[in-house]
């Protein structure tokens, strides 16, 4: 059965603080690390207040320091926002502390408004440079060769440190084909372009020193809870949240909510159901069918879950029945396989 991971955006809930964020961001991947998930990523966004990862390789440090076996990385680091040397020593530092744990994935939106972005003093047109940006990243992972005698990433020289693409659009997968890298979808709030992507990355795919064969990830939303109903109560707070973006607000989660038709119009929720359309969203034998549907429907190597509940009881619970449902999915699988 492919392996499941979490992408985490330590979310702040209403009513708490960053602190207790990241101290939840901890528990939870070290409960995944019991639950056999293969690995635990986060993600850089900025002047959000809702969003605490925004320093994503110190977050990153903090949560392998609190495991012992489950890989940590970036889902991911906005690439633009940075000198890809930076990223290269801090990722070289992150594996020298935990070696064969780190993943780098890498992106080339800014993860924030054009106002944040020029706080970070982000050159308006360094997206464009994200395919060279990219392979600078990747060659201070080389040996040292003497190609480069003047500019050395210490720690970074030599590792083996995983360099995965991630996108949201064809862009992400054209670039991860071309290269022969790993490649990881946000059909978690972006499902629209996800075949095409993965059709593209696949058919298009150049074997590298790095993978031989293409290999994707795919990314969703689960809210597991032990009912239908249960399960949609908490799936909306996720929806408020978007809601919020989408009329130009960043604000904390929410409490979930018994009926968002009393908040908003129905052409916004109907707008919001296509943008959290990649979705598994009800009890344990709901979850499975909707997780099964995608696994057959993208062919994914991996899947890497969120879970956007405002309780982090809740949360756990949720993630500890998507394990269990990835167990059950191993289960059929076998089975099958012995007709």
């Amino acid at each position: 059965m492919i392996p499941f991971s979490i992408l985490d955006l330590s979310s702040i809930v209403a009513g708490s603080t960053a602190t207790q964020a990241l101290r939840n961001s901890l528990d939870l991947a070290q409960h995944a690390e019991q639950w056999g998930y293969n690995r635990y990523w986060l993600a850089e966004h900025h002047n959000m207040p809702g969003i605490a990862s925004a320093a994503t390789s110190v977050v990153i440090g903090y949560v392998a320091g609190g495991t012992k076996t489950i890989r940590v990385g970036s889902g991911g680091i906005m690439l633009p926002n940075h000198s890809p040397l930076v990223i290269a020593e801090q990722f070289g530092t992150l594996e020298s502390l935990y070696p064969g744990r780190i993943d780098l994935g890498v992106g080339r939106a800014p993860g924030s408004d054009q106002a944040t972005a020029r706080a970070l003093r982000r050159d308006p047109m360094s997206a464009d440079s994200f395919p060279q940006d990219v392979l600078e990243l990747m060659n201070y992972f080389q040996p040292d060769d003497d190609t480069n005698p003047y500019v050395h990433a210490v720690p970074g020289e030599g590792l083996n440190i995983p360099v995965w693409i991630l996108g949201s659009s064809l862009y992400g997968a054209q670039l991860a084909a071309m290269l022969g890298l790993p490649y990881a979808f946000a059909s978690h709030f972006a499902p629209a372009e996800l075949m095409r992507a993965l059709h593209m990355y696949r058919t298009r795919f150049k074997p590298s020193a790095y993978l031989a064969e293409p290999y994707a990830m795919v990314a969703v939303n689960v809210v597991a809870a032990d009912t239908d109903a249960e399960a949609e109560r908490l799936f909306t707070s996720v929806q408020q949240q978007f809601m919020y973006i989408r009329r130009g607000k960043s604000i904390q989660m929410q409490p979930p909510v018994d009926d968002l038709t009393t908040l908003w119009a129905d052409y916004e929720l109907a707008g919001i159901e296509q943008v959290l359309g990649c979705s598994a969203v009800g009890s344990p034998e709901t979850v499975q069918q909707a997780l099964a549907n995608l696994i057959t429907q993208t062919q994914a190597d991996e899947l890497i879950l969120t879970a956007p509940i405002y309780d982090h009881k809740a949360r756990l619970r949720s993630v500890e029945i998507a394990a269990q449902v990835r167990s059950a999915l191993a289960a059929q699988e076998a089975v099958a396989d012995l007709h």
